[in-house]
């Protein structure tokens, strides 16, 4: 009698026609063509059948499943006397074509054997590491597995834990979770929900002629969506902040939202012309191959990411909230940099052998918080600490960010 014969007599012993659920008999080596709705269907027809003990039909089908692709088999007394696993504890297992029976026994809630204690091994991986050894196969699902594993510590590993070194660095993490003060809090109350003039004017930046009315600051009310006003003001005023204390902060450039575009608007995706004039000595007082990092904000369309030229270190970094990686924009800002240091310096820069960093960064887990994210990368970025911040501080950074904006002061 051929396997797939003896397990389909097996299920109508049972009371369960697998006939139903693969659409004829395979050849050993082929692949069943299953039809889950048909098996629950016949799982629960059967359970309902039962003149013995009435069976939730997803029990039933969790110990079917178990025994059809695991070779698990249970005495009578063990099924009358326990109540046995549902489908949903064997929802992780894969099964692909036809396997050999693994030498396995029928895990319960209750009742479990010495050896699966002491281990304390989750039904799922051990049923996996029983049958991977007999169908090679299911080797990817390690892979699966571990990748998973691996997701889940990093976002329990989102907020991240710096040792302080000294007592400026003390002083610069201490300053980013400064909490508001009650006078703090209903003034960004007042601008983010009082009033229903939009177009009222909160503050003025007379230096980039940036205006913040209510209609735009409400974008840093939480699931708001940060516009171009908010985020080119706010680099605006870490330059500032750089400027009154520069011994506390490192030497950055901040571009706006609107460089990047511009610089791949061009024919071919580069156009150096176009922003050649946005950095002579007159309007900034400074080079930019004399900066420690320069910080680009790239818009993607609906999500906002950051790229950073590390000039003091040689390298580049991309940080995408969401974790995603454009390889083409660090190379368009390499060859930028290349153009910049020939045209305002005389400089011939090779940025061949510089490396483009992947680094740890703190993500998001919602669809709106992008733009804090960029605007925290860089305001930690640029005090030479680590991204110390979570997902759990965005409430309070879109707060600090509306009391700074209206003061025009980062601090």
């Amino acid at each position: 009698m051929s396997a797939f014969s003896e397990r389909r007599s097996k299920g109508k012993r049972s009371g369960i026609d697998f006939a139903l659920a693969f659409s004829a008999p395979p050849s050993k080596k082929a692949k069943f063509q299953f039809r889950p709705l048909n098996l629950f269907k016949s799982f629960a027809t059967a359970s309902s059948s039962s003149s013995s003990r009435a069976r939730d039909p997803f029990v039933a089908m969790g110990n079917a499943l178990a025994r059809l692709f695991g070779g698990i088999k249970a005495s009578t007394s063990e099924v009358s006397s326990e109540k046995t696993l549902g489908f949903g504890q064997y929802k992780s297992l894969v099964v692909v074509g036809e396997t050999s029976k693994p030498d396995a026994r029928l895990v319960t809630r209750k009742g479990l054997d010495a050896r699966s204690v002491v281990e304390k091994v989750p039904a799922y991986k051990r049923l996996y590491e029983e049958t991977k050894r007999r169908d090679e196969r299911l080797s990817s699902l390690n892979f699966e597995l571990k990748l998973a594993e691996d997701e889940i510590l990093g976002l329990r590993k989102t907020a991240h834990i710096i040792d302080v070194e000294d007592e400026e660095e003390e002083k610069n993490v201490n300053d980013l979770f400064c909490p508001l003060t009650e006078e703090d809090e209903e003034e960004v109350h007042s601008a983010l929900y009082v009033g229903n003039d939009r177009h009222t004017i909160l503050v003025t930046h007379e230096s980039s002629n940036i205006e913040i009315t209510k209609e735009i600051i409400r974008c840093l009310s939480p699931g708001g969506w940060l516009n171009d006003e908010v985020i080119n003001l706010y680099l605006e005023l870490l330059k500032e902040r750089e400027r009154r204390q520069p011994e506390r902060f490192l030497k950055c450039h901040f571009f706006n939202t609107f460089f990047y575009k511009k610089l791949i608007g061009g024919k071919g995706g580069y156009d150096y012309k176009a922003v050649k004039r946005w950095t002579t000595q007159k309007k900034l007082g400074y080079s930019l191959i004399d900066c420690d990092k320069i910080f680009v904000p790239v818009h993607k369309g609906n999500h906002w990411c950051l790229a950073v030229i590390n000039v003091k270190q040689k390298s580049f970094q991309y940080l995408d909230s969401l974790g995603g990686m454009d390889g083409l924009a660090l190379q368009s800002l390499a060859k930028y940099l290349v153009d910049e240091a020939w045209d305002k310096n005389d400089v011939e820069m090779d940025t061949h052998l510089w490396k483009q960093e992947t680094v740890s960064h703190p993500r998001q887990r919602n669809g709106y918080d992008c733009g804090m994210f960029m605007l925290k990368y860089i305001d930690f970025y640029s005090r030479g600490i680590s991204l110390c911040f979570s997902q759990e501080d965005m409430e309070y950074f879109r707060k600090r960010t509306v009391k700074e904006i209206l003061s025009l002061r980062a601090e």
